[in-house]
């Protein structure tokens, strides 16, 4: 489904919930007729000849049913009942086996005792791991395969309360909404307010642990990486001391005292049960709203939304947790037969793949890799042959990858693989890009069992030891790794670093031709900071055919979906075409009240070619600036501008203010920037807004914004706030970029072995010309949906950023498309005609045509004074 600000969430999620409320009440129909055929059933049994005992038993079954059933339509959760992976444990603890296997374990605990005392005379006992049976010793997943501890994970459990119970799932029919942003999923919430099904339904948010946590002190961490270790680490501090209570118990008894958590916030169990109490009374609540219940409370609100996962019947969350397989495992989501809608899906695709993108930086590499040496070093004696085994296959893996980024002698060795391509661009002459088996063999590290290691960081704890051991030394030798403010010195933690290892070595296990390997060597004069490893994914069908086969329906909704033929084929090629149903509707706001014009020349008769080329020249930026001197004399209120990238609108903005158009601009309006970082926009925003209501002495407001950012995607400038959206020249993404050529390449040869095979030789032969004009000549090779997707992903940006403005019925605004290649008559065009991609909603009021800029600001006058009187009546 598509178009924007045609209410079409609203109508959708209403729609949806509607058919879950009917299916319950079907079902409740359906139960009620079985119930009255078994009473039919029951009495005929009462007329037979059988004793009392057996009519009796039957009917106290079925009376014991209904009551769990009553219970958990009553409470919302299943009845809780004792984990029975820990009365396996206490079983096994307090009848253990044979005197001969007793003696075993005596001998054990004997030889495990000396190793700790050894180490303990060392400095880090606490950083010992236990012993480790490889694979060749046991198979993986039977009893003798796992380490001597409970096994390890680097997400969270669902049970982080720390209560010795699990909930027994209850199947109940869902709908999942997920969107790309927090700021998108709360305009949603206030949106759902507005209905009836607020109050009837139960309604939960989700979202990271950044913007959940209310711990001040794993707050001021401020990195989300680091924010997400701390977390789990406080969990797992919970853990130890639960599994040290247990441990304690003499002469077979164990002591059932129950552990406060590491987290402040999570320690009083019945704080949480009071949050879940408020949310389910409270209806609706967004993120900000469950964060301020959570510190009203003292709880935390993450882990207290997480548990109202099973009662919920929408649950709304970022695509993020959604889409990502191991965070969806990790929050226990079950997609089974629910409803499952994906908001804002025009780049569903691409947003898809790379969240299976996996990245090393060099500083990882090295630090990981010291630390990994580190430990060896101190521990090689005390380890068993299993701990030693892998760690020396790490260190042959870490080294590994280190030499391909920091040995010249490895550049001739890739150069020489037939499959091994060199990026485009001065800049970029470090980037090449291999398959993954390619890049196994060159590094000789192709009889490695990449699963095998896996099991090993999964199950033996070694990220935690390794991580731990390796910041104690660091810590003692700096005096102190930590600020006051509580940030670490370092650009990143050993853990994070060794976590994108595991990550990077996962990717290694996938299919030959599902991704592809970027080696970029490219780095500053006398810095490593820039080299990194990254396996780049680049088919999403596998991942997106997981959640078609799991839920009941998929909704798909954006107001830019088309073509909606390239999301096919790249996300599900075999799904039957009478089983994809595409709707679209016209926008709500009449034709008088949107004025698109292609603007091909400015105020001094300049034509406007924003072409890579061009762009950058001092002539083309002083006309721009002429235009909005221009526009800020006959455009009410606010105007937004989007430039191609924050470099871009870095220079432009340098050269207006040498120029003195800056000048010019801010005596007429109050001009704003889009900051890099997403934090602080909504500072700048509300500023605009206000500059915008109290404009005096000015006109109103200018803001320059970024495609791409966080402004084009997510903000709705409805009103004032986006009464003219100037688009400035088509932003097609660079095309030097190795991940993108990488992309474009595949998809061209989408089911056409042969075109890929010619793509791939013409693509050698034009990387090694180091031309960015060589990057052009591989995409105008593409003749079929490899040049289309680099057309539509310029396409798609410009639509999400002019969609920005004209949300609701009553609102306005004029919407100009500054570049020739806008013009209908423009030759200057390599590609197929912008316009054609616009939405029909804008394509068939475009004035494509105009001889000057006279004709512009004539037609932009009049806009303005027919819609301010319709207003005032």
């Amino acid at each position: 489904m598509e178009n924007g600000g045609t209410g079409k969430t609203l109508s959708i999620i209403c729609s949806a919930l509607q058919w879950v409320l009917d299916q319950r009440q079907k079902q409740k129909s359906e139960e009620r007729v079985a119930s009255d055929e078994k009473q039919e059933n029951i009495g005929q049994i009462g007329s037979d000849d059988e004793p009392d005992w057996i009519k009796n038993f039957v009917v106290n079954k079925d009376n014991q049913m209904d009551d769990k059933k009553s219970k958990k339509k009553k409470y919302g959760f299943a009845s809780a009942k004792p984990a029975k992976r820990n009365n396996k444990d206490s079983s096994k603890d307090l009848f253990s086996c044979d005197p001969g296997e007793a003696c075993f374990n005596k001998k054990k605990e004997c030889k495990k005792t000396v190793k700790k005392n050894d180490a303990d005379e060392l400095g880090g006992e606490e950083f010992l791991l236990e012993e480790y049976e490889s694979e060749e010793e046991g198979e993986v997943g039977s009893s003798n395969s796992k380490r001597k501890a409970s096994t390890f994970s680097v997400s969270s459990s669902s049970d982080e309360e720390g209560e010795s119970e699990e909930e027994e799932e209850e199947v109940k029919l869902k709908v999942f909404f997920c969107s790309r942003t927090h700021s998108q999923l709360s305009q949603f919430i206030k949106e759902l307010r507005k209905t009836v099904f607020a109050n009837e339904m139960n309604i939960v948010s989700l979202g990271s642990r950044k913007n959940f946590c209310i711990n001040e002190e794993v707050l001021r961490l401020g990195n989300s990486t680091r924010i997400n270790e701390r977390c789990l680490e406080l969990q797992k501090s919970k853990k130890k001391e639960i599994s040290k209570i247990k441990n304690l118990g003499a002469e077979g008894r164990i002591r059932q005292t129950k552990a406060s958590s590491g987290c402040p916030m999570l320690r009083k169990h019945k704080l949480q049960r009071q949050f879940r109490s408020e949310i389910s009374q409270q209806g609706a609540l967004d993120i900000e709203d469950l964060v301020q219940l959570g510190r009203n409370i003292g709880t935390c609100p993450y882990y207290g939304s997480r548990s109202m996962i099973t009662p919920a019947d929408l649950v709304v969350l970022p695509y993020q947790s959604l889409l990502s397989k191991s965070s969806c495992e990790a929050l226990g989501l079950n997609l089974k037969n629910n409803v499952v809608i994906i908001d804002e899906a025009h780049n569903l695709a691409d947003s898809l793949i790379s969240m299976y993108d996996a990245k090393i930086t060099l500083p990882q590499l090295e630090k990981v890799h010291s630390h990994i040496e580190k430990y060896f070093g101190r521990f090689h004696s005390l380890l068993g042959s299993g701990n030693r085994r892998y760690i020396q296959t790490l260190l042959v893996l870490t080294r590994a990858f280190l030499r391909v980024l920091v040995d010249d002698k490895d550049v001739n060795c890739l150069n020489t693989c037939p499959d091994a391509q060199t990026g485009v661009g001065e800049k970029h002459r470090f980037d090449s890009s291999m398959a993954i088996n390619d890049f196994l063999f060159s590094l000789n590290i192709d009889n490695i069992n990449l699963m095998k290691v896996l099991q090993y960081i999964k199950e033996s704890n070694i990220m935690h030891k390794v991580s731990g051991y390796g910041d104690k030394m660091t810590t003692l030798q700096k005096g102190s790794a930590v600020k006051e403010n509580g940030e670490s010195c370092d650009d990143g933690s050993t853990l994070s670093g060794f976590r994108a290892l595991a990550d990077m070595l996962l990717s290694l296990t996938n299919n030959d031709g599902d991704g592809r390997i970027i080696i970029s060597r490219k780095r500053p004069t006398c810095s490593r900071q820039g080299a990194y490893l990254k396996y780049v994914m680049l088919t999403g069908e596998k991942i997106f055919s997981e959640i078609v086969h799991e839920a009941h329906a998929v909704v798909l909704a954006g107001g830019t979906l088309q073509p909606i033929e390239e999301t096919r084929e790249r996300l599900f090629p075999w799904l039957p075409s009478n089983q994809l149903h595409f709707f679209s509707c016209s926008h709500i706001v009449p034709p008088e009240s949107i004025l698109p014009l292609a603007v091909s020349c400015g105020p001094s008769g300049r034509s406007f070619d924003f072409s890579y080329n061009l762009r950058s020249s001092s002539t083309m930026i002083e006309e721009l600036g002429l235009l909005l001197c221009n526009l800020a004399t006959v455009v009410p209120e606010g105007i937004v501008v989007f430039l191609s990238s924050f470099e871009y609108e870095g220079q432009v903005y340098d050269a207006w203010k040498t120029s003195g158009i800056l000048e010019r601009l801010m005596k007429k309006k109050y001009v704003f920037r889009e900051p890099r970082k997403n934090t602080k926009v909504e500072v700048i925003l509300k500023e605009y807004k206000e500059a915008i209501d109290n404009p005096a002495p000015r006109s109103g407001a200018i803001l320059l914004a970024v495609v791409g950012g966080k402004i084009s995607e997510g903000i709705n400038f409805s009103d004032g706030m986006g009464r003219c959206i100037v688009m400035v020249g088509l932003p097609y993404p660079s095309p030097s970029d190795i991940e993108l050529l990488e992309r474009v390449k595949h998809i061209e040869g989408l089911g056409d072995s042969s075109t890929m095979k010619s793509l791939k030789l013409l693509s050698c032969e034009e990387y090694n010309g180091g031309d960015i004009q060589a990057a052009f000549n591989i995409l105008r090779s593409c003749t079929r949906r490899g040049k289309e997707y680099y057309e539509n992903l310029c396409m798609k940006a410009v639509n999400q950023s002019i969609g920005r403005a004209i949300r609701h019925i009553n609102d306005y605004a004029a919407i100009l498309l500054v570049d020739i290649r806008y013009a209908s008559d423009s030759s200057k065009r390599s590609f197929s005609h912008p316009s054609s991609k616009l939405p029909q909603w804008i394509k068939d009021r475009l004035v494509s045509a105009t001889n000057n800029y006279g004709e512009v600001h004539k037609l932009l006058h009049h806009f303005f004074k027919l819609n301010k009187n319709r207003g005032c009546k």
